[in-house]
């Protein structure tokens, strides 16, 4: 900005929008002084970098006003938790179902997690067809991040949005 571009010229972009073109730095300085705003170096990795006649603060300000908005554009993807055991009742089942679709409607990823107590870890495969089930259920609306897998006494899968 102002004094603090070194470079010997720029390409000048006045304060109405009208390329000026390659302009010896100082006359740029020159002009925008005259003016009454400050010169700013817009685009600085370009050959010869290109510099706009404007008003400094109100550019920082509305910079700050595009980054404010793009932030509030910004979906954040929230991974949800869904705890069965392998032997679930219908109507159990029913209910978790349930969240599981609200959950995707509003854009969220939801980890199905199978839990084995005593004895149910001798029937493992009830808690694939468990999950299998799941993946059917929803195979029109998901992908699959993660496929059931084992990690000690729990059985996970990863599911998520199309």
């Amino acid at each position: 900005m102002n004094e603090d571009i070194t470079v010997p010229q720029v390409l000048l972009v006045d304060h109405l929008g009208e390329k000026r073109g390659v302009v010896a730095t100082p006359e740029a300085l020159e002009l925008a002084t005259e003016v009454g705003l400050d010169l700013v170096e817009v685009s600085p990795n370009t050959q010869p970098p290109v510099c706009k006649i404007l008003d400094y603060g109100k550019y920082k300000y509305q910079q700050q006003k595009k980054k404010t908005e793009a932030k509030k554009k910004q979906k954040v993807v929230d991974i949800k938790e869904i705890k069965m055991r392998p032997n679930i009742d219908k109507h159990d089942y029913e209910v978790k179902s349930r969240a599981i679709k609200r959950f995707l409607e509003s854009g969220d990823k939801v980890k199905v997690t199978l839990r084995f107590r005593g004895r149910e870890m001798a029937h493992q495969e009830r808690g694939m067809e468990l999950l299998q089930r799941v993946r059917d259920e929803f195979e029109e609306v998901i992908k699959v991040e993660q496929y059931p897998k084992l990690e000690g006494k729990q059985m996970m899968m990863v599911i998520a949005p199309k």
